[in-house]
């Protein structure tokens, strides 16, 4: 069976450089009847929980480590068992959100994750954040960019830890390299897929 995917969205704040803004998550749940990995714990973990339902969690798995990607993760993995994966290279932001409570796996570029018999690659796009990572479900035609691509384009950069001539170097080499009709599941709004947002990426600046 290939894995199905599911959306739910959470609200809560975004805080980061002393300021703090309310903001719609898209949580990504992929998996099949048995068992499910969860792509960004926003928010909320009993709803998190409730879409869940008596599956397996097998894995949390962080994008990036802005509070509002990770605020629910160790409530969710403390009810479910799961373990929480991070890059490494974004610990620095996991911290100020969970200082006493450290992932308990690392994720790096081009490791695989396997959930319902479906492979996730992990592609690191730093940028929005330095240990930001993508997750391409070749099987299922997906791509789940986190805060690295939206529809209209990068990702922000106007805040610490990130970098715009670094996030757009990642989304021409390692996310426009794949198909471009790969849809792009996103951490915020409505979703797209690659070939329209490198049609309209003629305007951004150059890396």
């Amino acid at each position: 069976m290939t894995a199905i995917v599911q959306n739910l969205v959470t609200s809560g704040t975004f805080q980061l450089d002393g300021g703090s803004w309310d903001v719609d998550n898209n949580v990504w749940i992929v998996g099949d009847d048995t068992a499910v990995i969860v792509i960004d714990a926003a928010h909320d973990a009993k709803a998190i929980e409730n879409v869940i339902g008596d599956r397996k969690l097998a894995a949390i798995v962080c994008t990036h480590a802005h509070n509002d990607h990770v605020n629910a993760a160790p409530e969710l993995a403390a009810a479910t068992g799961a373990p929480i994966l991070l890059h490494p290279d974004d610990r620095v932001l996991w911290d100020q959100t969970h200082p006493d409570r450290a992932p308990d796996g690392e994720l790096k570029d081009g490791q695989t994750i396997t959930i319902a018999g479906t492979a996730l690659r992990v592609v690191h796009t730093p940028g929005h954040a330095p240990g930001a990572v993508c997750l391409y479900a070749e099987e299922l035609g997906v791509v789940f960019t986190g805060d690295t691509l939206f529809h209209g384009g990068p990702g922000a950069t106007g805040r610490s830890y990130s970098d715009y001539p670094t996030i757009v170097k990642s989304i021409r080499e390692k996310l426009f390299t794949l198909p471009e009709a790969t849809k792009v599941h996103t951490g915020h709004g409505e979703g797209t897929t690659l070939g329209a947002e490198k049609t309209a990426s003629g305007g951004w600046d150059a890396a």
